[in-house]
This record gives structure tokens, C-alpha cells and sequence, in this order.
């Protein structure tokens, strides 16, 4: 008589994924074989950008060596501000590889911070967070005779700048948001890969899930994700905003039909794009 060894299988680790169906689930670069062109493509026009004059670049709003912003200048005086954070899930890509997505809402007649912020495991995902309003504060407090963050202040971020954007939302400096395919419940990423530079515990997830922390009051936010992105990251849009607004909360989805997790970006950055029109609004220019 001879057995049939019964083929081994991973333990689901949550919602009956197991660890590497969790870590594909959320492989946002993998799932876009052309992402590295993107970042490439998007750090030469930001050095382009950062070589015209005008702008105010690497200002320092903290002790860290990445705690710098760039502001690039519309011209204008006193123009509402967009404020902006980089993606690359808390642990790499710098505010240097993003500046490009400045020139669709300076083209609107606004002003566009890039913040730079420590990278894990240097900084605990609460400290990243800490970084962040620390820098919108800065922003808000810029002297007078600069004209810059005097009007509308509107915070954006893109994947994990997404978190963070939504994290910001209740301060009383921010007056409106745009998260682009942002992370708001972090369960998923505790269990996950992800999770060995964060360190993540269940309480971290519990203090730093944006869906699990809903301001009383907050500006209207608009939740952006591409129709070709990865299930997961779809979902975690909408669950926010049906959370967001569940709380009687002002908000919109904005489905971007076609996009993946980094062609959505091209949105925000081309002056006629959906994005840029979006900030623009969210601005009080149209």
C-alpha cells in the first residue's frame, strides 16, 4: 500500500490569504512591469523643474536629514497652496523623484510643496506621521512677505503619501484633501512583508489606520483611485470614503478609469489632467 504525502499549503494570514498571496495583493510595482521607467521618467523632469528659477527648494521644517520641503511658485501672490506626499510605501523615493506633479496645479494658479520625510525603518510609522503635520504647520507659518500658504491649503498623497495625507485631514491648517490610491486600514499590511522595516503592532494599526480614525470635522476630500490598479488598493479607497462619509463627512470617489497604480499620476501632473482640475477645484480656483 502506498500513501500520497498531502501537498502542504501556507496558513491564511488574513481574510483566507496567506502570506505571499497577501504580499502579492499589495505589490503595487510588480503589478506595473513599466513603474521603474515611471520614476525615472518623473525624477528627470523633476530635476528640469528644480533648475528653473523662482521656486524654494530643500527648506528645512525639521532635525532630520529628510525633513526638507521644495515649494515650487506659480507666480502669483498669496496662491493657494497643494501640499504634497510621496509614495513608496513609508521606506523609499524621495520628494526628488515627485516635484514633476507641481506642474499641472502651477499651470491652475497654485503653489506645490513636495515633503520630504524620514523613511522607515529610520522613523516608526507614527514619527513619519509626526513629520508630516510638523511640515504643514511650517507651511502655514512661512513669513508674510513670502505669500505662500496664506489661502486655501490643500493636502494630497499618493499610496502610502496617501496615508499620510488622510492622516493630516483633521488638522485645522488643511482645508480640503486628494488621496490617490492611498493605505487607510492597516491590518493588512501588519501581516504582510511590508511589515519588516514598519514594525507595525495590532495598536500601531488601531492608532494609524485613517478608516479607524475619522476626524469630527474635517474639509471636503476627494479619494482617487485607477480602475486597473490591484484589488486590494481599490478597496482600500472605497471603504474609506464610504467610512468617511458614514461619519457625515464631505467627500467623492474618483475613479480613474484605465489607470494603473502610477499612470494615475500623470493625472495630477499635465495640466489639463482629471487630477489637476481636481485640485484646482479643491483650491477655490474654479
Amino acid at each position: 500500500m502506498s500513501f500520497v504525502a498531502a501537498e502542504e499549503t501556507a496558513p491564511p494570514v488574513w481574510r483566507g490569504m496567506d502570506r505571499a498571496a497577501l504580499d502579492s495583493a499589495y505589490d503595487n510595482s510588480g503589478a506595473v512591469p513599466e513603474s521603474g521607467q515611471y520614476l525615472a521618467e518623473w525624477s528627470k523632469r523633476t530635476a528640469a523643474l528644480r533648475a528653473q528659477p523662482g521656486h524654494l527648494l530643500d527648506l528645512r521644517y525639521g532635525p532630520r536629514e529628510r525633513n526638507l520641503i521644495d515649494i515650487y511658485r506659480c507666480g502669483k501672490p498669496s496662491a493657494p497652496i497643494l501640499v504634497f506626499i510621496h509614495g513608496g510605501y513609508w521606506q523609499r523615493n524621495s520628494k526628488d523623484v515627485f516635484g514633476c506633479m507641481a506642474q499641472g496645479p502651477i499651470v491652475a494658479g497654485m503653489d506645490v510643496a513636495l515633503v520630504g520625510y524620514t523613511l522607515a525603518p529610520a522613523a516608526s510609522l507614527a514619527e513619519i506621521a509626526a513629520e508630516i503635520r510638523a511640515a504643514i504647520s511650517f507651511i502655514r507659518q512661512m513669513p508674510s512677505n513670502l505669500g505662500i500658504g496664506k489661502d486655501r491649503l490643500v493636502i494630497s498623497g499618493w499610496s502610502a503619501g496617501g496615508h499620510l495625507a488622510a492622516s493630516a485631514m483633521d488638522m485645522a491648517e488643511v482645508d480640503a484633501g486628494l488621496t490617490i490610491s492611498g493605505i487607510f486600514d492597516l491590518e493588512p499590511i501588519l501581516f504582510g512583508s511590508l511589515n519588516n522595516k514598519l514594525g507595525l503592532t495590532p495598536e500601531d494599526v488601531r492608532q494609524l489606520s485613517p478608516q479607524q480614525n475619522l476626524p469630527g470635522r474635517a474639509g471636503n476630500l476627494v479619494v482617487v483611485y485607477g480602475t486597473a490598479e490591484l484589488p486590494e488598493l481599490q478597496r482600500q479607497s472605497r471603504d474609506y470614503l464610504t467610512a468617511w462619509q458614514g461619519c457625515g463627512l464631505n467627500g467623492t470617489l474618483e475613479p480613474i478609469t484605465g489607470g494603473n497604480h502610477f499612470s494615475v499620476l500623470e493625472q495630477l501632473a499635465q495640466p489639463d489632467g482629471l487630477l489637476a482640475r481636481q485640485v484646482a477645484r479643491l483650491g477655490g480656483l474654479s
